[in-house]
């Protein structure tokens, strides 16, 4: 009993120094303001390859930024009006800083159901920002044209609110009328190339705007780039024996015209530009001369024909308008059900 008493004794007694205290949080007040960045200078996007920006600003210099981890989940893409801060002289192994996306006048979008196994709707990718052009490049043989493939574009440049403008190319290997026949009802401009003439009539076109060219890889659009900008050297492919190209670009890439005439950007070849992201009503409304007639159709027609008494089919029987184009509409219209396949077959 005394050697546990002696123990005891022989233990300190707690004190106020043993009592641990968590620290507290620190002072300095949290704020959500963001930083001003009133010393950012704007920049032009012309190219993102794995998290690296390629930005041409106003001083003719060129420069590569990151994105700031302020910009959250927001996406930059060629196209993109952006503020950047940090080393932006444009020297070898600099790295400046993106920290704003300008609101953007445009966004061209495409879902991409060219995957094996794919259902359309499952990948929706932004193509380009701000663009006030669609070039559409088809070629007119090796390839044959695809009247399906621009039906669809024309869909996406009218839902984005862009000017489309098609491009006809390989003009020394066959005659356009049959292309020209198919659009006679739309106000729809058109250049017809040659690879053995100026493309003044193309220049014309693209003078004081940014034009995005779009098209299935082989139709001879890298072709158009190297002519209209010498020294840009982008890959030129092939035509495989099945009559499909191979794709040669592998990234956008925006490109300034000589005499600073206006901005072209180049985007990889596709084989279907999907259209999942786009809703019922504006996918009738990319096509023009279809679209009065769907005032003469029941409440709550679905336009499929399914109901017999679709003001568009009307329209048809009457001589109005061309029953490919009521075709390639109602195609479209079933593919954002999933049940699309890659039909945008010769004209």
């Amino acid at each position: 009993m005394a050697s546990r008493e002696g123990r005891l004794r022989r233990k300190r007694e707690y004190d106020e120094d043993d009592v641990r205290v968590r620290p507290g949080r620190s002072s300095r007040p949290r704020t959500r303001q963001r930083p001003k960045h009133s010393d950012a200078v704007e920049g032009f996007v012309i190219a993102v390859d794995r998290g690296r920006y390629t930005c041409h600003i106003a001083a003719g210099v060129t420069v590569t930024a990151m994105r700031a981890r302020e910009l959250g989940r927001h996406g930059v893409v060629v196209g993109d009006h952006v503020q950047i801060v940090g080393d932006v002289s444009g020297r070898p192994d600099t790295l400046a800083r993106i920290v704003r996306i300008d609101e953007r006048d445009s966004v061209l979008t495409r879902t991409a159901d060219d995957e094996e196994g794919g259902t359309e709707g499952r990948f929706e990718r932004v193509v380009v920002a701000n663009a006030e052009q669609l070039v559409i490049v088809n070629s007119l043989q090796d390839p044959p044209p695809r009247t399906g493939f621009i039906d669809r574009c024309l869909v996406a440049a009218y839902d984005a609110e862009i000017d489309p403008l098609l491009c006809l190319t390989k003009g020394d290997l066959a005659s356009p009328d049959a292309v020209l026949d198919y659009y006679a009802e739309l106000d729809l401009p058109y250049v017809l190339c040659r690879p053995d003439e100026p493309l003044d009539g193309l220049l014309a076109e693209l003078r004081g705007r940014v034009s995005v060219l779009i098209g299935h890889s082989g139709v001879g659009k890298s072709t158009l780039v190297n002519r209209l900008v010498p020294g840009t050297d982008r890959a030129v492919g092939a035509v495989s024996a099945v009559g499909k190209g191979r794709h040669t670009s592998t990234s956008a890439l925006a490109l300034r015209l000589p005499a600073d005439l206006g901005w072209i950007i180049d985007t990889p070849g596709v084989r279907s530009f999907g259209l999942a992201h786009v809703s019922a009503d504006s996918l009738l409304h990319g096509f023009p001369d279809l679209v009065e007639a769907s005032t003469r159709c029941p409440p709550n027609c679905d336009h499929t024909g399914a109901g017999g008494d679709c003001g568009l089919d009307k329209l048809v029987a009457e001589g109005g308008a061309d029953p490919r184009r009521l075709a390639s509409f109602r195609r479209l219209l079933a593919s954002k059900e999933g049940a699309a396949s890659e039909d945008d077959g010769p004209a």
